[in-house]
């Protein structure tokens, strides 16, 4: 591995002003940190000085003055196999030096039994990552024993945890996906993984530590741990010091933790550790960390993340110097057994607890015992631990602080839904009176919390770069080129090498605008003819419940705000037989991400409706609903859709889609599904046969290159599937956004905008898809006729009822009679016909 080149040193004025501007609360840049690791002498003490005050104020403001806390656990080395190569490492090994290559669930409970017995309340799952795709000894283990998955076993694993014994699971399974951490979310009150370094020479140089690891690249592990956070999970992260970063790479790590941490809120503890080198590694002539160089990292870790972070130190690592540490700024000191060794750190045994808390009051704190979710978190409740954990945790918390009740033993207790089962309660009658008297506030009321640091959310909206705009020579020519080819071949438009071209009509105005739509309404009359379609249906929102925190969503709520509200199966059934007397085919459900919602709610949701009108077609359920549902319910998506099926489902919204490109959609939804798994859940429904609408929301953080790579996708998931039976464009309602209170997003799409989009969408799809919807709700009656006039196809539905546009701030009302929806197409000169939801006539 190449030396890294060396930075020129910090002098001491440069470590002075640092220290200056740090001790009046100024925020430090990059330069300013790496001088401050570099502090000596009197420096050195002023820096430990001045990080102990901030760790200080962070305790009282949290109502725990003066407490450092720790948590009394057991070590589960679930599996010692690993598909990495660390440099450092003794705790991965090969399927020879094992017994088996996973414990077994009775070995597992043998431990977690022992820590009860011994008042422990955690459970730390440590593991290697996916050894399965390494070594086929793990593979046939799991494969022996009905496993697809390490993260299938160690969800079973925790699950037994829970039931037998009480322990709390903390699991460490390294990287995981957004989806694998829904599925380990109801299992684990929290989980981690140590970032350890930003720096990628470390990674990708032969003789680096990580060199040969594909779970250790730094961009790896940074979207690991932005996707814990997208999930909602109470998180643990940190870094390993000495490995060979240079002091600028080691500050630039802890900024990428600030980064994660104000984005998402959900780091709840930073470990930061030393190296120490161990025989029989590749890196055991490599010199230890020294400990005072630890201090000075803790010391700039509390100065770049604050009062509020959680700093640990593991004291099994610190050579008795605990004084120094908590002088440092660290308040915890992690998980201490006094059952199982540390199984990544063997040679360094846990100080007994009583000698801890001796140690850590004669530095003036007090030793307190902490649940491996943090007590922040704990007290925040719903929005960050799932129901079916709720009765564990409460059972070994401290009333009012959330630490840990000292005198409560672990006892297993049954990992179920709530008792309370599925009722309905709050504001049921929005559906109504969100025409009349509307919602109670523009806001929830968690604005300030639940969707992360605005400052750090906006950093991530990506600029737009084109090669010519119009009034300049590529930009015309590529707008009379687009022109050519949207009349003489549409759909080519969507090819790569036509991407100038494409981009110029997203952007055209004035007369080249008026053909760009005159050739839509041209392709149009040709695909489908001049029929203005529409179905009678009505909408039903079960529950506006939610805490993913999309930052564009104004109808999520809290369960105690006072517009939040939930449905019984009864109610929706209601609805459903309202509808069908009034002439409706088609009921289409959707709702929040309820944690309360048992995962049997959606398959009697659509049972009900059927019981109750089998005649009618059930169209429910975004891929956001499908994907989350099925993860708590450990079950694949498409057993979970053809348990849907089965109960009566007959088509999906193709809704959650925003835009389907990550870059924007993280800045745009926050916890929402990715793209990718989007598409998967998608493409799975329409293989049995479950077809689905297919969306787009514009008009907010996004720009023209971001809507022509949505098109993309959903062509090539038609190509692949044929089941989108049409696609519907959807203005951004910005008016109670939270994303537009904030000052991000802007005020929708322009009237440029609606019209190109809606043209484009007839273009780039043609011969794919037939169907171009346009929303009334959203566009208002003069806004649809112009798009009906622009390639537009169909009106969509009467829905009865409309909320969630609505909350946004639409103005154009919940429903339209027949009749209405007749005068709109009248209005742009065409016959109006009724059809199904899969457009029969």
């Amino acid at each position: 591995m190449a030396e890294a080149v060396p930075a020129e040193q910090p002098t001491t004025a440069s470590v002075r002003r640092a220290l200056r501007r740090a001790a009046s609360g100024r925020s430090l840049d990059l330069e300013e940190a790496v001088a401050l690791l570099a502090a000596s002498g009197a420096e050195f003490d002023e820096l430990l000085d001045l990080a102990g005050s901030l760790r200080d104020a962070g305790l009282r403001d949290a109502g725990r003055p003066g407490v450092v806390t720790y948590s009394r656990k057991v070590f589960v080395p679930l599996t010692r196999l690993c598909r990495d190569r660390c440099h450092y490492c003794t705790f991965a090994t090969v399927p020879g030096r094992l017994p088996a290559a996973y414990l077994d669930r009775d070995e597992v409970l043998a431990i977690a039994r022992a820590g009860a017995a011994q008042g422990c309340k955690e459970a730390l799952f440590t593991l290697g990552d996916r050894p399965e795709d390494r070594w086929p000894a793990a593979r046939q283990w799991l494969d022996e024993r009905g496993y697809d998955s390490t993260v299938d076993y160690l969800r079973a694993c925790a699950i037994a945890v829970l039931e037998e014994t009480g322990l709390l699971p903390h699991l460490n399974p390294g990287v995981l996906s957004w989806a694998e951490l829904q599925r380990l979310k109801p299992v684990a009150p929290s989980m981690g993984m140590m970032l350890e370094t930003t720096a990628t020479r470390l990674w990708s140089e032969p003789g680096g530590p990580h060199h040969g690891s594909p779970d250790k690249e730094p961009a790896v592990r940074l979207r690991a741990i932005a996707d814990a956070g997208r999930v909602g999970v109470p998180y643990t992260t940190g870094l390993l010091i000495g490995i060979g970063e240079t002091p600028r790479e080691r500050v630039e790590s802890l900024f990428a933790i600030r980064s994660a941490a104000r984005e998402y809120g959900h780091i709840q503890e930073v470990i930061l550790q030393n190296f120490r080198a161990k025989p029989d590694t590749a890196m055991r002539g490599m010199p230890d960390a020294e400990l005072r160089d630890l201090a000075a990292t803790v010391a700039v870790g509390r100065v770049l993340l604050g009062p509020g972070a959680r700093i640990q130190a593991p004291p099994n690592l610190v050579e008795g110097e605990y004084a120094l540490l908590l002088r440092a700024g660290i308040d915890d000191w992690g998980g201490v057994s006094p059952v199982t060794p540390d199984h990544v750190n063997p040679e360094r045994p846990w100080p007994q607890i009583d000698e801890l808390a001796r140690r850590t009051a004669a530095a003036g704190f007090t030793l307190r015992e902490r649940l491996t979710i943090y007590p922040e978190y704990v007290r925040r409740g719903e929005a960050w631990l799932d129901p079916r954990l709720a009765a564990h945790v409460s059972a070994l918390a401290e009333p009012g602080t959330g630490l840990a009740d000292e005198s409560a033993m672990p006892v297993g207790r049954p990992w179920q839904e709530p008792e309370e089962g599925y009722a309905p309660v709050g504001r049921t009658d929005l559906h109504t009176t969100i025409d009349t008297t509307g919602r109670t506030g523009d806001r929830r009321g968690d604005f300030d919390r639940v969707y992360g640091d605005w400052a750090e959310v906006a950093g991530r909206i990506s600029v737009p770069t084109g090669s010519g705009t119009h009034g300049d020579g590529a930009g015309d020519a590529n707008l009379r080129a687009g022109l050519r080819l949207a009349a003489d071949d549409p759909a080519a438009l969507l090819q790569p090498r036509h991407t100038d071209a494409a981009l110029a009509l997203f952007t055209a105005d004035g007369a080249a605008l008026d053909q760009l739509c005159r050739i839509a309404d041209e392709v149009r009359r040709d695909a489908v003819g001049d029929d203005v379609t529409y179905v009678v249906n009505r909408n039903i929102n079960f529950s506006n419940v939610c805490y993913v925190g999309c930052r564009f969503c104004a109808f999520a709520q809290r369960e105690r705000d006072a517009d939040a509200f939930r449905l019984s199966a009864e109610q929706v059934a209601d609805r459903a037989e309202e509808a069908w007397r009034a002439g409706a085919t088609e009921v289409c459900m959707q709702g929040g991400i309820d944690p309360k919602l048992p995962v049997t709610a959606y398959a009697e949701l659509v049972r009900a409706v059927k019981r109750r009108v089998p005649q009618l077609h059930v169209h429910a359920f975004s891929p956001m609903e499908i994907v989350t549902a099925a993860a708590k319910a450990g079950m694949p998506v498409r057993d979970w859709l053809l348990m849907l099926r089965e109960a009566g489902l007959d088509t999906i919204p193709g809704t959650a889609a925003e835009i389907l490109d990550d870059d924007v959609r993280w800045v745009l939804t926050k916890g929402k599904l990715p793209a990718a798994t989007w598409v998967e859940v998608v493409t799975t429904a329409h293989e049995l046969g479950l077809r689905s609408s297919s969306t787009m929301m514009y008009g907010h953080v996004d720009h023209p290159g971001q809507w022509l790579a949505h098109f993309r996708v959903l062509a090539g998931v038609q190509d692949r599937t044929g089941g989108f039976t049409e696609f519907v464009a959807l203005p951004f309602v910005h008016t109670n956004a939270p994303i537009y209170l904030a000052g991000l997003a802007r005020p929708g799409p322009t009237w440029r905008e609606n019209r190109a989009v809606h043209a484009m969408a007839r273009l780039l799809l043609h011969g794919r898809v037939d169907n171009i919807q346009c929303s009334w709700v959203k566009l208002g009656d003069e806004g649809t006729v112009a798009m009906l006039r622009g390639g537009c196809n169909d009106l969509g539905g009467t829905l009865m009822e409309e909320t969630i546009s609505r909350m946004a701030g639409s103005a154009n009302g919940s429903a339209r009679t027949e009749a209405q929806l007749q005068s709109i197409a009248a209005a742009a000169g065409r016959p109006a016909v009724r059809r199904s939801t899969a457009y029969q006539r």
